[in-house]
């Protein structure tokens, strides 16, 4: 594959792009804010993330992509054709080819409104891989050898949960309970508790910050500022680690019960391979404290946090680039 061609993470949080021959060169919230005017792109990514909420009537803040599919077409096509343009310049003789990630779950008519929206932005040439697939490679797994494995991809829009061996999923599901159904749990929460209405950005930064699943961790406070839900007046209040457990442990436990019955569904050869290799946890959702103790309280498998987890779809999109023979195996290829 030539210089220049490129591995897309496109997640319902961030978008992450891997250039061949320089590794991460992007990485930018899933946010476009738009002229409703005009229906023109104004900002991407972080600018745009940074407007949510903010802006006046003529524009308008949008995640494109929900629960890990494309929810916009013509909005997905222009930030791709963005992207082109920012890693590869304005070089109209040369198109790339691109290895996209998408749930384990997402339909054919899904896949090929990928495949469309990335010729149409200028790709020559369309490689579709799971995620999990993608995020094994990422996280250094041998996805081609008999021995099993479980990679568990806690993302923005879906949790993709798989078993994998000889380079494909034996087993797996896709659930739409992740990071953003979190960050609205945290909301609903503090209006109900605390009587304040915060935005989903506030959610994210508590999250990120203090958040906790496992009571043995810390607890953290932090400052949150918001509207008051009776005067409708500003005001700032103080959360803490144990409101976020409280608030997301539900969901937390909608994601265990969905991997227990994957593990019920696995054979007892590739099981006997978990047990030994334990589970893997990749994607933005299994850095919040104490998931993989959790995981592993409640299936009896040790569970592990990959190095760097956001990035491990789109690492894993960059050794594939690399390697023509594994991506044939765990890919399915669309052209024109």
């Amino acid at each position: 594959m030539a210089k220049g061609d490129l591995g897309i993470d496109l997640g319902t949080a961030s978008f992450i792009v891997y250039q061949k021959g320089k590794g991460i060169v992007l990485y930018e919230p899933s946010v476009v804010t738009i002229s409703r005017k005009t229906g023109a792109i104004v900002a991407i990514g972080e600018e745009a993330r940074k407007m949510i909420g903010k802006t006046h009537k003529d524009l308008v803040a949008i995640k494109p992509m929900k629960d890990g599919v494309i929810a916009n077409y013509k909005v997905i096509e222009a930030v791709l054709r963005e992207f082109f343009k920012r890693t590869i310049g304005k070089f109209k003789f040369f198109k790339p080819e691109v290895v996209i990630g998408v749930p384990t779950k997402i339909t054919s008519v899904e896949k090929r409104a990928v495949f469309e929206a990335s010729i149409s932005a200028g790709a020559r040439k369309v490689h579709i891989v799971s995620e999990p697939l993608a995020a094994a490679i990422g996280a250094g797994i041998e996805v081609t050898k008999s021995e099993g494995s479980m990679v568990i991809d806690i993302g923005g829009g879906t949790t993709d949960i798989a078993v994998i061996s000889l380079g494909g999923i034996v087993v797996g599901d896709s659930i739409k309970v992740a990071g953003s159904l979190m960050n609205e749990a945290i909301v609903k929460y503090v209006k109900k508790k605390y009587g304040l209405v915060i935005g989903e950005t506030t959610a994210e930064e508590v999250k990120k910050n203090i958040g906790k699943v496992h009571p043995d961790y810390d607890t953290f406070e932090m400052e949150i500022r918001g509207r008051d839900a009776v005067s409708g007046l500003p005001r700032t209040d103080v959360i803490n680690s144990d409101d976020v457990m409280e608030a997301i442990k539900p969901l937390v436990n909608t994601i265990i019960s969905k991997i227990k019955s994957i593990l019920e569904r696995t054979p007892p050869e590739l099981a006997s391979d978990i047990i030994g290799n334990g589970i893997i946890l990749t994607g933005g959702g299994s850095l919040i404290r104490g998931i993989d103790r959790a995981i592993e309280e409640e299936i009896g498998v040790r569970a592990m946090v990959t190095d760097d987890p956001i990035m491990s779809v789109a690492r894993g999109t960059g050794v594939l680039l690399d390697n023509r023979e594994l991506l044939q195996t765990v890919a399915e290829t669309y052209e024109r």
